[in-house]
């Protein structure tokens, strides 16, 4: 066998930091909110407050997340209860598998690449019971037969490509893959969503079931499925359920109130590697960026953030004792089209309509005017900051630069005039050439709505601006503003004749909308039918792409599938912004900020 780490060695990302310009006007004022246990003086605390971004709640506690429930801190603060099987992040600045904050001590291929072995460190829930294969198999079987309603499936990857899974003794088991793949994809991008589920405390189907191996059938996996999610959805519960008091983190829940503000305490039993190094941290939910601000100021924050609106002010922040500092993301900003909308959805699956909406985004003025340097533009699927080889010479070149003339021209010429108010209409319906296409009536209007992530003054500022622009190429954009949870939660997979189907547009990336694995393939972005291809995309061709960034080691795969989805255009892409510009207190240890937006709180403490 020989170790994925070993030999030709998995493909790792040197974590950039992003330069900030110091422009323009500060932020207003809402009234702030905190918990008040800020102070200036750090020595002897024994505690942190850190600010979640603006409408960021947290409601989803399950370490298997529903498509609907995936947002960043969500999954930042499951880590923090169970540690992960294999923990990959960059906050140590190189994006690799951290071996300190995971379950596994080693992996290894075999020399064939079809079988993995995993061994499992000797550590212990925190009631006492040992950490076993057999915990991780019980995730492995509610996943296998639940894919469908998991959040990190993909037809044909896990569970689907795994032919079988052996335990070899109570830290060891053998996966057996049903082909040959990319060794970099399996251990980043397929390994790492492997979870251990305390099975001795979870295997039942209902609050007094009895505790057996109901997961090794399919319809009894169903059912503690079904009971798990049923129990995870009570959010009003976390703290006080006996579920998920049984953890192996560095932390357990503490308290976890209807607004979303999280306190974490240190596991006092917790016996792996890499423990809490502070006892209580709270996690604070703000309701925008202004509010959060205006904490921040008052001292009630150790670890918030500096909106882009109120970078002229870093002096003043750091006068007040706090350290800023850019947390770049690896991570692509995009509108997703709702290519099954009634009404829109047949407009959006024209490319040249799709070119035009993109002709019409003003990236480098977003960027430079309303994020203030802070955001990047983004081309494509691939990240582009900060700089990899997994880029395409087409992304990088930017193949739909702002020209609204050239938004015009490709309406006009496809069956669209521009009517008296300034809105295109098509007029010559039919799919031949010079007309509309398929599916679009005589007499449409080209009038589409965002609905977007309320709570941030860049994003609506991002969304006036591309309103104005899109208007001046004779497309119509409403805006409707909405929490960052009840946006994912409407930004679903759908049918033409669903309810769920009424969004053409959504916009849920203040923070940036994707993050990925260390490995930026799009197999649950934009593969047909994948739980995160919130608006239906298909393309054949892409997922042929798709596949072979997956299987063998060619390079060029990579570039094919940055160059197609560039070019194809299956979101508006936006610029990217840095997850945050972060204000940490001086004196705060242990802030390395990962570009996976990973957070890791056990690793934060105060200074001697």
């Amino acid at each position: 066998m020989q170790h994925p780490l070993g030999g030709r060695g998995p493909r790792l990302l040197a974590v950039g930091v992003l330069s900030t310009s110091l422009a323009l006007a500060a932020c207003g004022g809402d009234d702030g909110a905190g918990d008040g246990t800020g102070s200036a003086d750090t020595q002897g605390r024994d505690s942190i407050t850190y600010a979640l971004p603006p409408n960021a709640t947290p409601n989803w506690i399950l370490p298997m997340a529903l498509p609907e429930y995936m947002a960043t801190h969500n999954a930042a603060i499951r880590r923090a209860l169970w540690t992960p099987v294999i923990n990959v992040h960059g906050a140590s600045g190189e994006v690799a598998w951290d071996h300190t904050g995971s379950l596994a001590t080693d992996v290894e291929f075999s020399t064939d690449g079809r079988m993995v072995t995993i061994s499992l460190d000797d550590l212990s829930w925190s009631d006492g019971e040992p950490v076993t294969s057999r915990d991780v198999e019980f995730w492995y079987n509610l996943v296998d037969a639940n894919k469908e309603q998991w959040g990190g499936y993909a037809a044909g990857r896990i569970p689907d490509n795994i032919e079988s899974w052996e335990t070899i003794d109570d830290t060891t088991f053998e996966i057996t893959f049903d082909d040959v793949y990319n060794q970099d994809w399996l251990l980043y991008n397929q390994l790492v969503n492997l979870a251990a589920l305390p099975t001795h405390a979870w295997n039942k189907t209902s609050d007094d079931g009895e505790i057996d191996d109901h997961d090794r059938t399919p319809d009894g996996a169903e059912e503690v499925w079904d009971y798990l999610v049923g129990q995870a959805e009570q959010t009003d519960s976390y703290a006080s359920n006996p579920l998920w008091s049984v953890v192996n983190g560095p932390f357990t829940v503490d308290g976890w109130t209807s607004t979303g503000q999280v306190t974490l305490k240190a596991n006092e039993n917790y016996d792996g590697n890499d423990p809490a190094g502070i006892q209580t941290v709270v996690l604070q939910p703000f309701t925008s960026a202004d509010a959060q601000l205006n904490a921040l100021r008052a001292g009630e924050l150790d670890y918030g953030y500096l909106p882009a609106s109120a970078l002229d002010q870093q002096a003043e922040f750091e006068g007040r004792g706090y350290v800023v500092e850019p947390w770049a993301g690896w991570s692509i900003t995009y509108l997703p089209f709702n290519f099954n909308n009634p009404d829109m959805g047949p407009v959006f699956q024209q490319l040249y309509a799709r070119q035009a909406i993109q002709h019409a985004v003003d990236q480098d003025s977003i960027a430079n005017v309303i994020w203030h340097g802070t955001a990047l533009p983004t081309y494509g699927p691939v990240p582009q900051n900060p700089p990899s080889d997994f880029l395409s010479e087409t992304q990088k070149s930017n193949p739909y630069e702002f020209d609204v003339d050239t938004s015009i021209e490709l309406l006009t010429s496809n069956g669209w005039v521009i009517g008296d108010d300034g809105f295109a209409v098509c007029e010559n319906a039919g799919t031949g050439d010079g007309q509309c296409g398929d599916g679009i009536d005589a007499g449409t209007t080209f009038e589409m709505t965002v609905l977007a992530q309320s709570g941030s003054t860049e994003t609506d500022n991002m969304m006036s601006e591309l309103k104005s622009s899109l208007a001046k190429a004779g497309i119509d954009l409403n805006i409707a503003s909405e929490p960052l949870n009840q946006v994912l939660g409407q930004s679903v997979p759908c049918e033409p004749d669903e309810d769920a189907c009424s969004w053409q547009l959504s916009f849920f990336g203040t923070q940036g909308s994707w993050y990925f694995n260390a490995y930026p393939t799009g197999e649950r972005l934009f593969g047909t039918g994948a739980t995160a291809n919130f608006g239906n995309y298909s393309n054949p061709e892409v997922d042929e792409y798709i596949d072979g960034t997956l299987t063998g080691n060619d390079p060029d795969a990579m570039h094919n599938y940055s160059e197609a989805l560039a070019l194809d255009l299956p979101v508006v892409w936006l610029p990217s912004p840095a997850y945050q510009v972060s204000a940490f207190r001086d004196g705060l240890e242990g802030t390395g900020q990962d570009p996976l937006a990973v957070f890791l709180p056990q690793r934060w403490s105060w200074a001697d």
